[in-house]
């Protein structure tokens, strides 16, 4: 909140009228805006064109680095498919309807990323996609382009020079394009009236501490003043003021006004920038300029006012919730004012609102009810009353219900006075910017939540209960309004307490009740209580905030007896010894149920254990049963309730018992379970624990099956001395259920106890078996090579079941497998001949079906590849076929082993040497077991196919498994020949045709060679052909018979070649060829007949004979030569001269027979025009003055010339010609009167000779054109 504040300039709508009350007001026009943050409002502005990645995340020019980016790869991607396309010779069309589609999403999107620079109108952007379009046929359909002749055209167009006549290359621009031939113009201009106004655009100003002045703008137009004052009028009732301003101070606000002017702006208006530093009313007095006279001024008031401000009185405030806000604003400035401010609750942002003010102390401003406007700037009217823009001070009171805990803060964003001066305090992200000295610009309120307080698991029929002398929890329950408790709320607890003898006698608060007031702590939210009594909670509260209080409030506190134990006991007689067996204990319990008795059991000579029992009710029963025969002593010590669940120890003699008991004889089955699973055929032993001291012991059981009842298996033992009896059934050869009961035990005494111990045995109806299920009626399967096979097992018995198996491939390792359906498989993966040799179910053993024991498992073979018989002769590890002639079309057969159809892929290298050239992979699909290769020959070279990867219906390719198969062929390149000198032309004069000339031939291949030459004359019709054979050399000297030629052009050609391999090249196109020309002595001839030249005209002969030329001439003097290539000789005339052309030879030519000739041209020079000395002259006049001007002529007289007068116009823009004349001068100069506003200058002049235009020519399109006369 440290800085200055940043102003802003605007016109806000006039202030709504309202009633005005005695007393100053503040009324809200605005109204909460919860749809957007501040930063939101500040930003709306901007509309649409807002990129679409933000510039937060992405700045402008990453965006356009990346499109530039992603553009460049999609070009690279687009000329890799265009080589991939020559390379490959694939589709077009499709890979022309990929790119039209690519660029058209790509350049139509690209707009709509709103990227600056990047948003191109819809018209650019279908340009831009039809020239992307065209460019995709170009490439895609592979259209031949002229590049050759474009690439010429545009250098010559860049590289625009010719031979002049001094043999030397010059640019024909510089000759025809002459600009010093015409040089100089006369500007004429009328004089202006001039103009003064403060404050055009009418600004609003205003000062404060961190802007102690403010810059008034002067606007000036087509005058230099000299004198410049203007008229302060107080806004407090002061004395008025006039400042002037002239001198060093108005020479300097001047020259800054030119500086931000710029150059050559001259008739543009300028701003002086005047600082003021006090309040008032400013008014434009009198301007007066250079020849001291006052400039006309448009009068306007300009109000300089103080700036407005706003702070908040109170800095931080506590308020409970659902209370007022209750603070002010202070504003201070020009009334009516603008404020806004945002709120803010916990820290997310909860909208913005705008005030405006008024004021009754005030004068309301002049035209309030217009709301176009404010009175910022206005027509100057010394009888207005100004005393409205006077600053004041008025207190904004903010009530606002706080519905929510938490910190609320209310931040002043922007204040606004009637002059529309604006004072923002943050800036578009909501950071504050500044805060002015002490002025606080923000308030916060902190806003605690109401508690709410209850009592729970205790109410008016539910009491609390607890021990005497400790304390307990008082269950209070403390909550709150909302969800937002702020730190500092603490807690604190008003309850009042009545002790429980001072109760009265309907459980209310006696006159002894005491009020107690508790904090509660959060680090320890209980409150602990111990005295009984009657508690009631009366007021609950923070340090800021009242509370509720909720019912249930009211708690009775008690404190119940402690337990106690009462008891009772009989014996349980035994009803054949007639003697006590156990004890019957009655148990009387006093306390708070449940309860809980401790109790030992000691038998005479052992230690003694504890015990304890757990009753329900106040009464209970309890009986001693102890196994062993003996003195028994019985100890209660222990009891507990629900309300002391401390155990605590009662040591009372009738507490404790005591008895000798003699257990009656018993027995059961050790550690047998009631239920087992027994295999049939089979016998089952039991081992049986007997209890008891009078031995021997008489053991009665019987055994069951089915339910019915067998005779022999009604059993007895008898003398039975030891503790654990073993006995075994019979082999149990019927299926079913079966159950072994004991039936009876007697001692010595002859008392006989019955028994009920039982178990029970389930034997099975037959043994497990297991067999080999069947595939396709069938135990044998072929399988995928290292493919996991499944064989099908069908198995009898109880799952789950364990088996044994061995494959005879290797017998010597036995396998085991669980499975755990009947209809299971085995999962093997080698292949062989597998037997099972075992199985066991859950409970037994089985039995392997010898008939189904067999699996066999086989491989599919996987598929190989071979050349057919006769296709290849092997050669170490690869085959080697018979050499080709480039060019040639050869194949080769293959042959499969395997399940159709087969996949093959080959790679193909193209060699010269040790190097590799170049490298395909390829691959064919076959539907038979058969397949043909084309082999590759149209390059000279050695190739090689390695069939790499193989695969049929069965298998993929496996590398592991598969070996390469290899092919080399030899292709030999075809002859060819050349002249040594291709396209040279063997020239030589007419009485030298006798000779013979020789033409050097060099041959490439393998000699001896057989050449075909044909000899065609350019005046016949048919050629010759000369065959020569067996030419032992690479390089060969050809003479033409003499016979064979005649004056004119002789096309000598090579039509075919052949080498002793046997390859043959026949050269129908393009065939190597040379000239042998005869001709007679070369002659020259110009193409114009005329003699009279100018500078910038071109000088052509035609020549006859072998070129080159050469060219002998003289001019100014000088003896000159110039080699001509062609039949043409031009050269362009650069200046002025006697141009004579002397000898002429050509190629057969030598220096004593040259062609003699005299061939004279002379050459003008250009006229030319001097206006005002060939430089801008500018002359001010006023309206209705003359002004001279003078052209200066240079060339052979009488002149003709052309001139024009156009507008008056700032630099950079194009003048318009308003009118042209002619004129004629028999000197070299001539004066010219003129009166009218405007530039002068000649656009065409005219000798005896020449002439010189700046004009353009009709039907001429490359600009200036040169004019002869003569």
């Amino acid at each position: 909140m440290n800085g200055t504040p940043r102003l802003r300039s605007a016109f806000p709508a006039t202030p709504e009228n309202s009633k005005k009350n005695d007393q100053q007001y503040a009324s809200a026009t605005g109204s909460w805006i919860t749809a957007s943050p501040p930063a939101a409002l500040e930003s709306a502005g901007q509309g649409q064109n807002a990129p679409l990645i933000p510039s937060s995340v992405l700045d402008a020019p990453s965006q356009r680095l990346y499109v530039v980016l992603f553009y460049t790869g999609l070009t690279l991607w687009r000329f890799y498919d265009y080589f991939a396309l020559i390379a490959d010779d694939t589709e077009s069309l499709w890979l022309f309807m990929k790119w039209a589609a690519i660029d058209g999403v790509v350049l139509y999107g690209l707009p709509g990323l709103r990227i600056p620079w990047l948003q191109w109108s819809s018209w650019t952007v279908t340009l831009v996609v039809l020239c992307h379009i065209i460019l995709d046929a170009i490439l895609m359909f592979r259209i031949p382009i002229p590049l050759q002749a474009w690439l010429l055209a545009l250098f010559r167009a860049l590289n625009d020079r010719e031979l002049a006549v001094s043999e030397r290359s010059v640019n024909p621009g510089s000759v025809l394009h002459n600009a010093s031939l015409i040089l100089g113009k006369q500007i004429i201009h009328i004089l202006p009236e001039g103009l003064a106004t403060l404050n055009p655009e009418q600004q609003p100003f205003c000062i404060d501490g961190s802007k102690p002045s403010v810059i008034l703008p002067l606007k000036i137009n087509q005058t230099s003043p000299i004198l410049v004052e203007l008229l302060r009028i107080d806004l407090d009732n002061g004395p008025n003021q006039t400042i002037s301003i002239r001198g060093k101070e108005l020479s300097r606000y001047m020259k800054q006004a030119e500086r931000e002017l710029g150059k050559h702006e001259d008739s543009s208006p300028r701003y002086l920038r005047i600082p003021v530093k006090d309040t008032g009313l400013y008014r434009l007095q009198r301007v007066v300029d250079k020849s001291e006279l006052e400039v006309q001024k448009r009068s306007s008031d300009t109000f300089v006012v103080q700036c407005p401000s706003a702070s908040v009185n109170d800095g931080i405030s506590n308020k409970c919730k659902d209370s007022l806000s209750d603070f002010k604003m202070e504003v201070k400035g020009v009334p009516p004012l603008r404020i806004r401010y945002t709120k803010t609750v916990n820290n997310e942002y909860a909208g913005c609102a705008t005030l405006t003010i008024y004021s009754t102390d005030a004068v309301s401003p002049p035209d309030s009810h217009d709301t176009s406007d404010l009175p910022v700037a206005r027509q100057a009217n010394p009888a207005v009353d100004i005393g409205w823009a006077r600053s004041l001070s008025i207190p904004v009171p903010i009530n606002e219900s706080l519905s929510s805990g938490g910190d609320w803060q209310y931040s002043i964003n922007e204040v606004q006075d009637a002059c529309g001066n604006i004072v923002t305090y943050s800036d578009p992200s909501g950071g504050r910017l500044h805060s002015l000295g002490n002025t606080h610009l923000e308030h916060v309120i902190k806003v605690f939540e109401r508690p709410r307080a209850q009592l729970h698991s205790c109410d008016p029929r539910h009491e609390l209960k607890a021990a005497k002398g400790e304390s307990v929890e008082l269950p209070i329950r403390i909550t709150w309004g909302g969800p937002r408790v702020l730190d500092d709320s603490t807690p604190s607890i008003l309850y009042q307490f009545t002790p429980m003898h001072d109760l009265q006698l309907n459980q209310e608060h006696g006159k002894t009740a005491q009020m107690k007031n508790l904090t509660i702590e959060k680090a320890d939210p209980s409150i602990q209580v111990a005295e009984p009594g009657l508690y009631s909670l009366n007021a609950v509260g923070t340090t800021f905030c009242s509370g509720e209080i909720l019912e249930p409030s009211t708690c009775l506190l008690s404190n119940p007896p402690e337990p106690s134990l009462s008891i009772s006991h009989s014996d349980i007689p035994d009803r054949c010894a007639r003697k006590s067996v156990g004890l019957s204990v009655n148990m009387d319990l006093s306390g708070t149920p449940p309860f809980r008795v401790g109790y030992s059991i000691q038998r005479m000579g052992d230690k003694a254990t504890r015990h304890s029992e757990r009753f329900d009710r106040r009464h209970g029963q309890l009986e001693l049963r102890p196994p062993l025969a003996g003195h028994y002593i019985y100890q209660f010590d222990t009891i507990s309730d629900s309300v002391y669940k401390k155990p605590r120890a009662i040591q009372r003699n009738d507490l404790m018992l005591e008895q000798d008991i003699i257990p009656p004889a018993s027995a059961r089955f050790a550690d047998a379970p009631t239920y087992r699973k027994v295999c049939i055929g089979e016998p089952v032993s039991f081992d049986i624990e007997i209890i008891g001291d009078n031995g021997p012991f008489v053991l009665e059981y019987e055994l069951l099956h089915n339910g019915g009842r067998r005779k022999p298996q009604r059993m007895k033992a008898t003398g039975i001395e030891d503790r654990l009896y073993n006995f075994t059934t019979d082999e149990l050869k019927d299926g079913g259920q079966y159950t072994l009961a004991l039936t009876s035990i007697a001692d010595n005494t002859g008392c006989k106890t019955p028994l009920s111990e039982e178990t029970k045995l389930d034997v099975g109806l037959q043994k497990p078996k297991i067999a080999f299920g069947t595939i396709d009626q069938k135990r044998s399967l072929m399988a995928l090579e290292g493919k996991e096979v499944k064989l099908p097992l069908r198995l009898q018995g109880t799952p789950p079941w364990s088996l044994s198996y061995i494959n005879f491939e290797n017998a010597d390792n036995v396998m085991s497998a669980s499975v755990y359906d009947p209809n299971d498989k085995l999962a093997v993966s080698l292949p062989g001949h597998y037997e099972i040799m075992a199985v066991h179910d859950a409970a037994c053993p089985g039995l392997v079906d010898n008939a189904a024991k067999d699996f066999k498992v086989g491989w599919i073979p996987r598929p190989t590849i071979n050349f057919t018989q006769g296709a290849a002769v092997k050669k170490e590890n690869k085959y080697v076929r018979g050499d080709l002639c480039e060019g040639d079309e050869d194949s080769v057969d293959i042959v499969f082993t395997g399940t159709p159809p087969f996949s093959v892929s080959y790679e193909q290298r193209h060699k010269e040497g040790d190097i590799v050239r170049s490298m395909f992979s390829k691959s064919i699909n076959a539907g038979l077991d058969a397949a043909t290769i084309r082999l590759e020959a149209s390059v000279a070279g050695t190739y090689e196919y390695s069939f790499v990867k193989l695969g049929d219906y069965s298998y993929n390719h496996d590398p592991r498994t598969f070996s390469a198969l290899h092919l080399e062929q030899q292709v030999h390149p075809r002859p060819s020949a050349r002249f040594t000198n291709t396209g040279k032309t063997y020239r030589y004069c007419k009485e030298e045709s006798a000779g013979k000339e020789k033409i050097p031939i060099t041959l490439f291949g393998k000699s001896p060679f057989d050449l075909d030459i044909e000899i065609k004359h350019h005046a016949a019709a048919k050629p010759e052909t000369r065959r020569l054979t067996k030419l032992d050399s690479n390089q060969f000297e050809y003479e033409i018979p003499h016979e064979v030629l005649a004056l004119g052009t002789h096309a000598v050609t090579i039509r075919n070649v052949k080498d002793a391999r046997g390859c043959e090249r026949r050269m129908d196109f393009d065939a190597p060829h040379v000239q042998v020309s005869v001709a007679d002595v070369p002659t020259i001839s110009p193409l114009e007949e005329r003699v009279d030249y100018c500078v910038g005209d071109r000088i052509a002969y035609t020549l006859s004979g072998s070129p080159p030329f050469k060219v002998y001439y003289n001019f100014q003097g000088h003896n000159r030569k110039a080699t001509v290539p062609t039949t043409n000789f031009r050269r362009l005339a650069e200046s002025p001269g006697n141009f004579i052309i002397t000898d002429i030879s050509d190629q057969r030519s030598t220096d004593a027979c040259r062609a003699k000739v005299e061939l004279t041209k002379i050459i003008h020079e250009l006229p030319s025009v001097r206006v005002s000395k060939g430089k801008t002259a500018t002359t001010d006049i006023h309206e209705g003055d003359e002004a001279k001007i003078l052209f200066e002529f240079g060339g052979t007289p009488p002149f003709e010339f052309t001139y024009t007068r156009s507008t008056n116009v700032p630099k950079g823009k194009k003048s318009q010609v308003l009118e042209t004349k002619s004129a004629v001068s028999e000197g070299y100069s001539k004066t010219v009167i003129a009166s009218d506003e405007g530039i002068y200058e000649v656009v065409s002049i005219k000798d005896r000779y020449c002439s010189f235009s700046t004009q353009r020519v009709a039907g001429n399109s490359g600009g200036q054109k040169l004019l002869t006369y003569r």
